[in-house]
């Protein structure tokens, strides 16, 4: 607790986290639950590992087969581990290291500012406002940045002058890999079903998200997430971390610490690409762990449809019923309200028996 009492009253900068910390710590203990950590509940063992690396100029060979070698290196990663990293993506280092210096000046910026000024749309958020255990808890910072309220003009103040110009460069950049990592994988299904069903429509600069992330050092970290477990609810994710690492996901039924990689990024399918290819694709539950020692640092781009677009099935039979994106989201907003966890995907099968519901009684607005 001294360490905690020393880092308080020198910052202005970082949320109150160790406040919701306190508070959900005591919660739990008034409740029966005991001082039981964010980890209790994380019985599964814990490896360290590479991902796959896809080499993206790999698709541009002159050689056909190397190009459709690559292609099914890549389909097989999103089958089997539903992460990947690329290299040769094209997206620059000078670019992304312009990012970090940009990021770390934004995350500077007394709390206040942060979470009253309306910088970037109004889109910072911190921890987690509806936590009512510690295992809810995320000891973070992001700005979730709408892509059109880049070019707005509420982010060029004082030392946040460059700021706009980077987030669009580096948006733009990713929307690149997005898009091709996304086709190879759309042109590949459609290759061993036979069939001519596009990619789902409705995904570009209009409906896409920038995310800013600052895991702030965590003078708790044995008994905290700097992201609680999930999976993302779009179709790909474009995810740029530094080496200070944290990231794991599940393989297998085990944990594996993702090993960070300077010149990869790193891919992840999202739960609705995981319905449009009929399960073929996985959405894979992620998490990042605290660092008592070192901030860590993350960018990552999502690649979204609109609102009011269905997502649609590489073909049928689809063992989900029809939906569109903002059906989903609100289904998910539903979820967490209701059960403080994402139930997602499950609630929207043919025949999900989520709640002890089939699909005839169902309510998905509830």
């Amino acid at each position: 607790m001294l360490a905690f009492a020393k880092r308080t009253s020198c910052t202005t900068t970082d949320p109150p986290l160790a406040d919701s910390y306190r508070a959900l710590l005591c919660r739990g203990k008034l409740e029966g639950g005991g001082a039981a950590s964010a980890h209790a509940v994380e019985s599964l063992a814990m490896l360290e590992g590479d991902l796959p690396i896809i080499d993206l100029k790999r698709l541009a060979s002159r050689d056909a087969r190397e190009s459709k070698a690559c292609a099914e290196a890549m389909a097989r990663a999103a089958s089997e581990w539903g992460f990947f990293q690329v290299v040769y993506h094209g997206v620059g280092r000078e670019l992304l290291e312009e990012m970090r210096r940009e990021q770390a000046r934004l995350f500077r910026l007394p709390f206040g500012t942060k979470d009253k000024a309306g910088l970037l749309n109004g889109s910072y958020r911190w921890g987690n406002p509806t936590a009512t255990s510690l295992g809810q808890l995320s000891w973070s910072e992001s700005f979730h940045v709408p892509l059109p309220s880049i070019s707005r003009e509420d982010c060029d103040r004082g030392k946040l002058s460059t700021l706009r110009g980077v987030m669009q460069e580096v948006a733009d950049a990713m929307s690149q890999v997005a898009g091709t990592v996304a086709g190879m994988l759309a042109e590949n299904l459609r290759h061993e079903a036979g069939g001519e069903s596009a990619f789902p429509a409705g995904c570009d600069g209009t409906t896409c998200f920038l995310r800013l992330n600052r895991y702030p050092a965590c003078p708790f970290a044995a008994d905290s997430f700097g992201m609680v477990p999930h999976t993302d609810s779009d179709f790909l994710t474009i995810l740029c971390q530094d080496q200070v690492g944290g990231l794991q996901l599940i393989k297998d039924s085990r944990w594996v610490a993702v090993k960070p990689h300077a010149d990869a990024l790193i891919v992840n399918v999202g739960d609705l690409f995981q319905a449009w290819s009929n399960n073929r694709y996985k959405s894979v539950e992620h998490k990042v762990v605290a660092n008592s020692k070192a901030e860590r640092f993350s960018v990552a781009y999502f690649l979204c449809p609109s609102s009011d677009s269905s997502v649609g099935t590489c073909g049928e039979p689809s063992p989900y019923k029809p939906f569109t994106f903002g059906e989903y989201r609100r289904s998910v907003q539903d979820d967490v309200k209701r059960t403080g966890k994402k139930i997602g995907l499950p609630n929207f099968l043919k025949r999900s028996t989520v709640h002890g519901l089939d699909d005839d009684t169902m309510d998905l607005s509830s």
